[in-house]
């Protein structure tokens, strides 16, 4: 994208919308914005990191079905999503390559993981409307989340504020038959809370095959609650059906691309599970310079997925635990904080794969069969971290730490015979330092400088041998990390700006190869080099009484390389690294009136994605536009209504809402890249909030 054009748009002004969604912001700046507990910070600003924020408002900015367009918005962040139950986030280019799902990027929900052992994030099962704020931490810059490469991604659960109880309910309709509804409810008293939520979505799915069933209840909570301290819960159940149409080729892509791919329609193809969630923490006030969260957590998801080439099934249970002890030492005048803690994480599988019989099937789709294999996996890892903020000089400070990885695990196989035994391999313990200096020339500005080293482990399927055996020379990836950066507000408070410049480099980088229809390994194959400047604006401007517009942008600029890769014999160096586009810039505003009524849009352009490693064929640039309106308006005494409508895609625009890097057809077909986007689509939401 043309540099002129990214000037144009900073002219508009800038980057997120802080306040709740069902209230309109009076105020004439805008607020500091406060980080996760769990932090040795307290707020955005003191944090020399790059830290994004999106709250209720911004993830309740849609459809309330899909977090990918909130994602979308953040500097440096990239989720495709090629249906609601098939996504992909790359953060600073680390993850594009993953064949399926997302990986190398860590993910909570509270002090959940909602990131498996085998590497797998998986964030869409958790409904939209029980988020309350997103954290998004960009590189290996948190010791405390594991020193991931991608960095990690923490949703807080969204609790009952104020007193007494509060009820709501929720519809949304849309296109291609989309229906959603959820309840919820909430106690809160002084001494803790109670907040349960039930949702329900369908979709019929603009592809064949595409059809999309999910429903959740969900129970958080506090209890114990007292100044020293609290008990926090936490429960999830889900259940999901989701056909799936898969990738398609460049012909169907252009021609018909509501298609799906033809052995995934034959085969009916879906996915279907049954997920729990569930965790207890507790915070305590030991003594006036120390501090305790401890919290233990448990998994478990029992999957069965029919695909044209076989039917998967598996069963899976986690559970670990974590405690984090925060102090402070007085140094002078000032004091130094610090913190350090202990995760523990084991989870393991059993499953494996049946023959599909689907055409056999008089057209009834897929059709279980004799059993082809039968494999159990442990894996389980320890994270040890430390922490502290050193005040050097006036207005300069310094902040370090280090992370601790040790992580082995457990393949079995037991089905057929022929191959049956077990195998443990553990890796080297991993260091991760990081070392950050944070100057502030004025109390609402901050510059700083950050140097880290993280990690990336393999997913099962990287660790494995062609023959379904552990290959020893596999090792995690690795990389050092390079940013500077400036967060800074500006006149009266009403401008926000944040600019990061960073350099990484990947060792070890981690190559997926497809040996069969539905089998990948991993080879280590050199490295990549990933930098960038990502650059976010918010501005607040209140006229006329009541009247606001706050518009933003967010931009990321990048240049993602392999610097030395050579595979299968064939040199790539040089070449942009596949799946990820080098530039992405997000702008939008949202204009609000007294009397309840708001306008708000938003742009996302996507710039061209390299397809293959020899960058032969690329996706399309595309540029989006998403439009919402809406009403809030008080019924009754403690009764309120919300009345929204949007569309998205306004401009029809055909594009590729993910694709498949390095695809590869078998028997003479042309490889399948494309995930089409959905075209043009409308929904409509009320909801009904009552208080008592």
């Amino acid at each position: 994208m043309p540099l002129r054009i990214l000037f144009a748009i900073l002219l508009l002004f800038s980057v997120r919308l802080s306040a709740q969604q069902d209230t309109i912001n009076t105020t004439k700046q805008l607020k500091e914005v406060s980080i996760s507990s769990y932090h040795i910070n307290d707020s955005l600003l003191n944090a020399p990191a790059a830290i994004s924020i999106l709250t209720a408002a911004d993830l309740q900015r849609n459809d309330n079905t899909n977090i990918a367009y909130a994602l979308n918005t953040l500097p440096g962040v990239y989720m495709q999503s090629g249906g609601i139950n098939t996504n992909r986030i790359s953060i600073r280019g680390i993850g594009a390559r993953t064949p399926y799902g997302t990986n190398k990027i860590r993910a909570f929900y509270g002090s959940i993981p909602l990131t498996s052992g085998d590497s797998e994030t998986t964030i869409e099962d958790i409904d939209v409307e029980i988020i309350g704020k997103t954290e998004v931490i960009k590189g290996p810059l948190s010791s405390i989340y594991g020193a991931g490469l991608g960095g990690a991604i923490i949703l807080s659960p969204n609790y009952t504020s104020g007193e007494g109880h509060n009820a709501s309910v929720s519809t949304t309709t849309g296109s291609f038959g989309l229906i959603k509804n959820t309840i919820r409810y909430g106690y809160a008293t002084q001494k803790g809370n109670l907040n349960i939520s039930y949702h329900k979505l369908e979709n019929d799915g603009w592809r064949s095959n595409s059809a999309y069933n999910r429903e959740g209840i969900t129970l958080a909570g506090e209890v114990f609650k007292s100044e020293k301290g609290s008990l926090t819960y936490f429960g999830n159940y889900t259940y999901l059906k989701a056909y799936i149409p898969s990738s398609v080729d460049r012909e169907t892509f252009e021609d018909n691309p509501r298609n799906a791919a033809f052995t995934w329609n034959a085969a009916k193809g879906y996915e279907q599970y049954d997920s729990w969630l569930a965790g207890l923490a507790y915070n305590w006030q030991l003594t006036d310079w120390l501090q305790n969260a401890t919290s233990v957590f448990l998994n478990i998801k029992e999957n069965y997925e029919p695909r044209p080439f076989d039917i998967l099934t598996q069963d899976t249970k986690g559970y670990g635990a974590r405690t984090q002890f925060t102090g402070n030492i007085p140094l002078n005048e000032t004091k130094i904080t610090w913190l350090a803690g202990m995760e523990y994480f084991k989870d393991g599988f059993t499953g494996g794969t049946f023959a599909n019989l689907y055409e056999q099937n008089n057209g009834n789709g897929s059709l279980q069969g004799e059993r082809l294999t039968g494999t159990g996996q442990d894996r389980q890892f320890i994270n040890i971290f430390a922490q502290a903020r050193i005040p050097l000089v006036k207005k300069l400070e310094l902040q370090a730490g280090v992370n601790y990885n040790k992580t082995q695990f457990e393949l079995e196989n037991t089905f057929s015979a022929e191959t049956s035994g077990t195998q443990n391999y553990s890796y080297n313990g991993i260091w991760s330092p990081h070392v950050s200096l944070q100057y502030k020339p004025a109390k609402l500005q901050t510059l700083y400088f950050s140097a880290s080293k993280g990690f990336s482990m393999p997913a099962i399927e990287e660790t494995l041998t062609p023959e379904g055996t552990i290959n020893p020379d596999i090792k995690p990836e690795s990389g050092y990390n390079f940013e500077a950066g400036g967060k800074f507000y500006l006149a009266g408070e009403k401008l926000y700006a944040e600019v990061t410049a960073y350099t990484m480099r990947v060792n070890d980088l981690l190559v997926a190869q497809r040996v069969d229809d539905d089998r990948y390994v991993g080879i280590n194959a050199g490295e990549t080099l990933h930098q960038g400047i990502e650059l976010a604006i918010n501005y607040y401007w209140r006229f006329n009484g009541n009247y606001t517009i706050q518009p933003y942008v967010a931009a990321s600029l990048g240049n993602y390389e392999f610097k030395e890769f050579i595979n299968n014999d064939i040199n790539y160096s040089g070449n942009n690294l596949t799946g990820v586009p080098d530039n992405k810039i997000n702008a939008g505003f949202t204009a609000t009136a007294p009397f309840g009524v708001y306008l708000s849009a938003d742009y996302y352009f996507t710039d061209k994605i390299p397809l293959n490693d020899a960058n032969s064929l690329y996706a399309d640039s595309y540029s989006l536009l998403n439009v919402k309106a809406g009403y809030r308006t008080v019924l009754f005494k403690n009764l309120s209504a919300h009345f929204s409508a949007g569309v998205n895609n306004i401009t029809n625009t055909h594009y590729a809402a993910m694709v498949l890097v390095n695809a590869t057809g078998f028997g003479g077909a042309a490889p399948r890249y494309y995930y089409p986007g959905l075209p043009v689509n409308y929904y409509g939401n009320l909801s009904v909030n009552y208080s008592f």
